[in-house]
């Protein structure tokens, strides 16, 4: 049997749409199931988002501080936005919130992961990418509410691993992407997708 996720969608008989703001929708649909049956699943409807590993030349990660309300916790992680230009290729999207949020940018791009960040109820969609040959730019954009006061860490990545095995870094784009980065620095990023590369 050959292991990857793949497209499908049961039949739905009726929809309806409980909230709609500017980031996601919450939504109940009734589901044909097997065996003649439906079942109503609520979930989230996501514009999807991407996210940044950028790596410098002594294969250190940088790494914000942001809080997140809905979580109540400071969280260290990657930098990070929403889909929120329609039609904007995902790489620039990133390379946009890269520039805005730590003031960097980068020449070099791979697709590292592709995550769906939680499909038991979102249908979000999260691609992370890698970024090398890192050079500082200045930020042309203003930070305000939970993005005011963003520290920057730039952290070895063996080290970042280990705090994420640890429970110290909790987001999961940034804990999928160190891992990622981690196995593929063994093969010197060689298998990495190219940063256009399509979303199955």
């Amino acid at each position: 049997m050959t292991i990857s996720d793949y497209p499908e969608q049961w039949p739905v008989t009726a929809s309806k749409e409980h909230f709609r703001g500017r980031v996601f929708g919450v939504r109940t649909d009734t589901v044909e199931m097997p065996g003649d049956d439906v079942a109503d699943r609520d979930y989230i409807v996501h514009i999807g988002s991407v996210a940044v590993l950028a790596l410098d030349d002594d294969d250190r990660v940088l790494m914000i501080r942001q809080y997140r309300h809905a979580a109540g916790h400071q969280l260290w992680e990657l930098p990070a936005g929403l889909r929120d230009v329609e039609g904007e290729p995902l790489a620039r999207t990133a390379a946009r919130e890269l520039a805005e949020e730590a003031g960097h940018q980068a020449a070099t791009w791979y697709t590292l992961v592709d995550l769906m960040s939680s499909p038991g109820m979102t249908n979000e969609r999260i691609r992370v990418f890698l970024a090398r040959d890192l050079s500082p730019v200045e930020i042309d954009f203003v930070r305000t509410h939970e993005e005011t006061d963003m520290p920057v860490e730039w952290i070895p990545l063996p080290d970042a691993v280990e705090l994420a095995l640890m429970g110290k870094i909790h987001n999961s784009p940034a804990v999928a992407g160190i891992l990622a980065a981690y196995a593929a620095s063994a093969e010197g990023f060689h298998t990495l997708r190219p940063s256009d590369a399509p979303e199955a």
